[in-house]
């Protein structure tokens, strides 16, 4: 039966923080299963923000990029600051993108997250390069190819929570 039922509607506190608690739980997800010398895992919370972002477009804030920025530097190891300034520039992006381009499809959305990925990891290394490490651009190269084939999988995983986000839940009087 399609449609909403009566007595059933999506809880409102769930609707609105499922998508901010997904994306603060992805970015403390890499960090717990590899420790590695180099970038291998992708940046979970990034990719979910990005997710978010282009499943629903309006749902986040446009600033939504400094308060998960802020979370993702606490627990990502990139120099403070960086999660914020770039989250926040995907959003700037996306908005424009958004106005510019109102139809959308699986390619220029794969395109689009594509695009910004390399750059959020690049910027990323170039950032860090800048405070004080001295890495070599190939060293992020498996995290960018596994970071991009992944993202059609978070897009899924993303869709998936948007419907547990508005699961209808039956209010009791």
């Amino acid at each position: 039966m399609s449609g909403q039922r009566i007595n059933h509607a999506p809880s409102r506190i769930v609707a609105r923080s499922f998508p901010w608690l997904t994306i603060m739980l992805a970015s403390l997800v890499p960090g717990w299963f590899l420790i590695a010398s180099a970038p291998v895992m992708p940046p979970l919370g990034f990719l979910l923000y990005l997710g978010w972002r282009q499943l629903r477009p309006g749902l986040l804030p446009i600033w939504a990029g400094l308060p998960l920025g802020l979370f993702d530097d606490l627990f990502s190891g990139q120099p403070f600051g960086c999660a914020v300034l770039l989250w926040s520039i995907t959003a700037i992006v996306l908005e424009i993108v958004e106005l510019r381009l109102p139809w959308r499809n699986f390619v220029t959305e794969w395109l689009m997250a594509m695009g910004l990925i390399v750059a959020y990891i690049v910027l990323c290394l170039a950032l860090a390069n800048i405070a004080g490490a001295s890495s070599p651009l190939r060293v992020i190269v498996p995290q960018v190819v596994i970071s991009v084939l992944s993202y059609p999988l978070v897009g899924r995983v993303v869709a998936m929570f948007d419907r547990i986000r508005l699961a209808p839940i039956v209010v009791l009087r």
